[in-house]
Formats: structure tokens, sequence, C-alpha cells
């Protein structure tokens, strides 16, 4: 019988060992989307205790905690840290199989050294050792990144933020960079015309420039976009149920704008009309600067009505939807490419039933001119975990080229999930010494190993250029 989470952790051959060991394990990391807040890695914070860096935000664990019966006051209410901690570690044992308990386990080790199991039993010594850990230098949110090795962390950034932090921090001489990506969908986002609205205006004050016009709109949405691209963004991202490619003219999208901007209800059709134009102008810019742009597709969000009242978006109410993609997305990929302006492309589905549509769809659309232009991303969300990540490497292989794809990313809201790429690397060196084992590939450990490091680095190295 194996030890739980032995240095040979996921690696089932002596081949996957070699793999990872000698060629994965030390390769840096670049998180090319996350959703880590800029002021405080320009501000290097320091945490208190590890509910400040650990629980606050991740809503992941919220869900797990929820399900367990923790009354929300210990989840996103006013309980103090200490009791919100104590109420996690009580649910870490019930969730064995869930890749909570790997990740938590994970990062304990990673980060402070800690291998004993989280539960009540040992709740109050971790929370004492991880307190004094994070009290010192080390620890802070800079050295935490270092501690595992990350080169580049790419935020997700709106059109109208001030990218102060990616400033000051561009200023300082650090051994990692911090970069912005652009992510305009609540400037697209027509469902909701009051809000839109309101975003319009704040999208005048920062411009500076009055906006009642669809081209005055374009315009000043360009100059943030040409903003980022002078804060050394060169990655934009959306998060969409679905990709939206219905047949418009540009009078029809100046007329709905009109509309838009009265406060005026617009139909069904107008309102995937705007979007599909807007996808379209966010998608030509890309290319114009030779952006890599990302498509996140698949997520049904905000499905608790009463609990969006009380705590807001993003707090753990989302899920996998099952929205017909394949259509308009092509369209959509095809529209671009038949106009010479198709950047290169990261697809994501959240739905599993997607993974052949999604590999089968990036072969359409690579041309010869980069190695792996269309990708299809790791898994997202729901499906990082071993059974999703096994999936998607799986069908990557069986329908495009796996040895192109641009590896793992956290998409992740905390400073301590960066050992989600270990996770990665490891089931991948598994998967190829399995096959090698198995006599399904050949045993040229120098080639696979080079390959395996292109995955876990170079590959993402030479796609985004950072």
């Amino acid at each position: 019988m194996k030890n739980f989470l032995d240095d040979n952790f996921l690696l089932q051959t002596r081949t996957a060992q070699e793999l990872y060991h000698n060629y994965s394990k030390a390769m840096p990391i670049i998180d090319y989307h996350n959703h880590l807040i800029p002021e405080q890695i320009a501000n290097n914070t320091q945490f208190e205790n590890i509910t400040q860096v650990w629980l606050n935000g991740d809503h992941y664990k919220w869900r797990a905690m929820r399900t367990n019966g923790v009354n929300e006051k210990y989840i996103t209410g006013d309980a103090s840290d200490k009791d919100k901690f104590l109420k996690w570690a009580e649910t870490v044992p019930y969730t064995m199989r869930n890749p909570l308990y790997h990740w938590t386990h994970l990062e304990l080790q990673r980060y402070f050294g800690i291998e004993d199991l989280l539960g009540p039993k040992t709740a109050e010594s971790i929370w004492e050792k991880t307190k004094e850990k994070l009290a010192t230098p080390n620890y802070s949110v800079r050295g935490l990144l270092k501690m595992m090795n990350v080169e580049v962390v790419c935020t997700t950034d709106d059109p109208i933020d001030s990218l102060e932090y990616h400033q000051q921090f561009a200023q300082q001489n650090e051994t990692f960079k911090m970069l912005p990506a652009f992510r305009p969908d609540k400037a697209m986002n027509s469902d909701d015309v009051l809000a839109l609205n309101g975003y319009i205006n704040q999208l005048e004050q920062v411009v500076k420039k009055s906006i009642g016009t669809l081209q005055e709109y374009l315009d000043a949405l360009k100059s943030r976009h040409d903003f980022f691209a002078a804060n050394g963004c060169s990655v934009s991202d959306h998060g969409l149920e679905q990709i939206y490619a219905e047949d418009y003219t540009e009078e029809e999208i100046a007329q709905i704008f009109n509309k838009i901007r009265l406060n005026q209800e617009i139909t069904y059709l107008e309102n995937l009309k705007f979007k599909s134009a807007m996808l379209v102008y966010f998608a030509h810019w890309d290319h114009e600067k030779g952006w890599v742009q990302q498509y996140h597709l698949g997520a049904l969000r905000n499905n608790n009505a009463r609990m969006l009242r009380v705590n807001g978006p993003d707090t753990g109410y989302d899920s996998i939807g099952d929205f017909s993609q394949a259509r308009a997305l092509s369209k959509f990929l095809n529209r671009l490419d038949n106009q010479d302006k198709l950047s290169k492309t990261i697809l994501y589905n959240l739905n599993p039933a997607d993974n052949e549509l999604m590999a089968t769809m990036i072969g359409n659309f690579n041309d010869g001119s980069v190695a792996g232009k269309v990708q299809f991303g790791s898994a997202w969300w729901f499906l990082d975990q071993k059974d999703g990540m096994t999936k998607q490497i799986n069908t990557l292989s069986n329908m495009g080229l796996l040895s192109r794809m641009v590896g793992m990313l956290t998409d992740s809201r905390s400073f301590l999930s960066f050992p989600r790429h270990e996770y990665f690397r490891r089931l991948l060196c598994d998967i190829f010494g399995q096959d090698i084992e198995n006599g399904e590939l050949p045993n040229d450990i120098e080639w696979i190993g080079k390959l395996v490091k292109d995955i876990s680095y170079y590959n993402a190295k030479e796609y985004f250029k950072f």
C-alpha cells in the first residue's frame, strides 16, 4: 500500500516517476489566467492567518462547507477567521474523493511543510503553525509565488480598471512578471440594459469623453484596449455561456446601441446581435495586436437568486450548463478566419460532453502559421480534477496534438493554489509513463521527456511570448 501524498503521488509507474522528477517538476510556472488581486501583489500583502489567504474568496471550499451543513456565518458571514478555519477543518475529512481533499493537503505540504491530515484534532495546531509562518517575510504574497517557481501571472481585468497596481509593480525589480488580461464581458452584456448603461457611464468617466453613439463607444473601448497593451497586456479573456454569432449589419448595431443608451428594451434577437458584434470587434483588436484570446464557455451562473441577493456573484452558486456550442463557435471562428483576423485562440469548455467537440473544432482553424494556434484549453473549473484533467488530456491526444498544448493554469483567487500545476504535471507524466510501460509508446525517455517539459512550460513560453 502506498503512502498518501508521497513523492510519487499519482505516478503509478517507474517511467512516470522518471518523467516527473527529472523533466517536469523543476519547470517554472506560467500562470496565464487567474483571478488574483493585483493590489495584493503590488503591495506584497502579508496575510495574518490561513483563512485570509486560503478561505476568503474560495467558492470551491464554500460549496463543500455548505454541503456539509456549515452555517453561512462561518463561510461568508461575520464569524472570526479562526472559527471559519475550524469549520473548514471539520469539513475536510468529509471531502475524501473530492479534489479539495488532495488540494488541501498538497497546499499544506508544499507551502507549510505540514504533513498532518487536516481535521478537528489537528486544526488548532495547524492554525498556529501556519499563522506563525505567515507572519514571516518569506510568506508574503510574493514569497508564496516565488516558493512555487512562478515566472508569470496574468490577472483578469475589466477595461475600466486603472491598472495602477500593474504600473506600480512594473516599476519594481521583481523576479517574476504580473501582467493584465483584458476581460470586456461587462461591456457586451446587453442582457440588462440598465446595468450596461451604468457601465457605459463609468467608461465615460474613465476616458473623459461622452458616449452617445456606437462609434464613440467603440472608440472608448479601443482606447482602453490600447491602454492595456501599453501596460504589458497581450491576452484577452471572455467568460460566456456560449459564443454569439448572429448575422448583423453595422447599421443594426448602431440602432441597437441607440436604444440601449435611451434605456429602451431591446428584443431577444437584438441582444444576440449586439453581443455577436461586440465579440467580433474585440477579436479584431486582439488580432491587430497579436494577442492571445481566450474563451471560457459553458458556465450556468448565479443559479440561486436568493443567495445572489445576499452574497453577490462568484460565491459558489454556479454550475455546468448544457448550452449548444458547436455551430455558433464554428461560425464565429470561420468569420474571423475568412477576414484573416483570427488571432491565437484558446477554447475552454465546462461541460465534459463538449470535450470532443472542442478538440475537433480547433483542428478546423489551425493553419500552420503558428504551432498550436487554436488550442483546446486545460480542464476548467469543475473539471480541473483528476478525472476531468485526464479526460481532457486523452481527448486532445486522440483528436489533436497534446504535444503542442500550453499546459495548466490555476484560474484561482488564492495564492495557495499553485500546486494545481503540479497536480496536472503528475497526471500528464503518469499518462505518458503508463503508455510507455504498456508498449503503446516507445521507451524514448529523452524525446518524451522533452514533450513533457514543453507541455509543462516551454509551449506556453513560446505561445504567449511573455
